[in-house]
């Protein structure tokens, strides 16, 4: 990954809050760095951090450690042998999570003014609850003032193949 992303520096205030963010208790990826040992980093280590963070955001190249995750399929039902039924989990690096969080909260930051007052789904604390129950009423209403309604269809999961 090469590139000039034009953004100002990674900033010791994001990477405090993306370690704030941080779920204690999970998996180690292939550094065998918990979460909870990120967190309880004095402000040298925050710095640090903060330093390899910005290098790797300025140039884009990121170090091969980090670029190293483990692959782990889990059943999606007990005794499943078959692949189709397990979903695979990707453990990364503690470091890589922060990482990709500050650039997710900047990205997050810059196309949320973009995201009208209508987009319902996958956006962050919308669900497609008040829309579905509204989407009803305008059904209801059509129906009881016979006017022409336009159907619409909601797609959950399009058939693919994999060649």
């Amino acid at each position: 990954m090469k590139g000039n992303f034009a953004g100002p520096p990674i900033l010791k205030d994001e990477v405090r809050t993306a370690i704030w963010k941080m779920k204690n208790g999970k998996a180690t990826g292939p550094d065998n760095i918990a979460a909870e040992q990120i967190k309880a980093l004095d402000e040298f280590g925050i710095n640090k951090i903060t330093e390899l963070l910005d290098e790797i955001y300025e140039t884009g190249e990121i170090p091969k450690e980090m670029l190293k995750s483990i692959f782990i399929a889990l059943p999606k039902k007990d005794g499943a042998t078959e692949f189709e039924l397990h979903r695979t989990i990707s453990l990364m690096s503690q470091v890589t999570k922060i990482f990709l969080r500050v650039v997710m909260m900047r990205v997050r930051n810059k196309i949320r003014p973009e995201i009208g007052d209508t987009q319902c789904g996958f956006a962050e604390g919308k669900g497609t609850t008040n829309a579905v129950y509204m989407l009803r009423m305008i059904i209801e209403r059509a129906l009881e003032t016979q006017k022409v309604i336009y159907e619409v269809r909601f797609i959950n999961k399009l058939p693919y193949s994999i060649k």
